[in-house]
């Protein structure tokens, strides 16, 4: 693991004004955010503030907030994040030397929004092929070395098997020493093995198990029966 602990300085701010208002940005101000595990994956509704918290924690490590790798530092036109420059971070053991400097720091962050002029940045054109492909073409050529991997609901491009194969490269990386933070909606990523699971809400943040998600226990309802859901939004 490269961090054991994130949190952010609060300064002069508006509490009533965002992202400061956002439960989960409250309970960084406050207590800050421990990691317990080599993959954390953040869940929660649209709105939640899960996006503000990892996209928070990867500037905060020195990624640029538009995506792409660590080689990319605030190389895009997005503005610094009020929140994200005041992040910081207890090393883990293993993440001493990493913390030390700027240039010792080695990552990625992968936000679906703008992954494809982050993956044109890193020379993976993806105008030649799909997104979904695009997406795999930086797990494969990217995920490699130990570091910060922040990644923001990648699942949006992802078929059944590409997050299969996600989960594969992510259990490679952390067998070689990285730390993966992720985003996301999905009940099969979530189901790693041995990672921990933060649910933002607004109550902020706090831990649970994959099998007390709601989102695992809406997905089994509506398999089983879908009618269950959808006579309540179709005529």
């Amino acid at each position: 693991m490269i961090i054991e602990r994130a949190y952010a300085h609060a300064g002069s701010r508006d509490p009533g004004e965002w992202p400061w208002s956002v439960p989960c940005v409250r309970e960084l101000l406050g207590d800050g955010l421990r990691f317990t595990a080599p993959v954390t994956f953040v869940v929660g509704e649209n709105g939640s503030g899960k996006s503000t918290l990892v996209e928070a924690l990867a500037e905060g490590f020195g990624l640029d907030p538009w995506g792409g790798s660590h080689e990319w530092r605030y190389a895009s036109h997005r503005a610094r994040s009020v929140l994200g420059e005041r992040v910081r971070f207890d090393a883990a053991p293993g993440g001493r030397r990493m913390l030390a400097s700027w240039s010792a720091r080695q990552g990625f962050f992968l936000r679906a929004e703008t992954a494809l002029d982050a993956l044109g940045r890193e020379g993976l054109d993806p105008d030649g092929r799909s997104h979904g492909e695009g997406f795999l073409a930086a797990f494969r050529g990217k995920f490699l070395r130990p570091g910060l991997y922040v990644l923001d609901e990648p699942e949006a491009a992802l078929s059944f098997a590409s997050c299969l194969e996600l989960l594969g490269h992510i259990d490679q990386l952390t067998g070689a020493g990285a730390q993966v933070i992720c985003a996301t909606h999905s009940p099969l990523l979530t189901a790693l093995p041995g990672a921990d699971i933060v649910e933002v809400g607004d109550h902020g943040m706090r831990r649970t198990s994959w099998q007390d998600l709601a989102l695992v226990d809406h997905w089994r309802r509506y398999l089983a029966d879908p009618g269950t859901y959808l006579r309540h939004v179709l005529r």
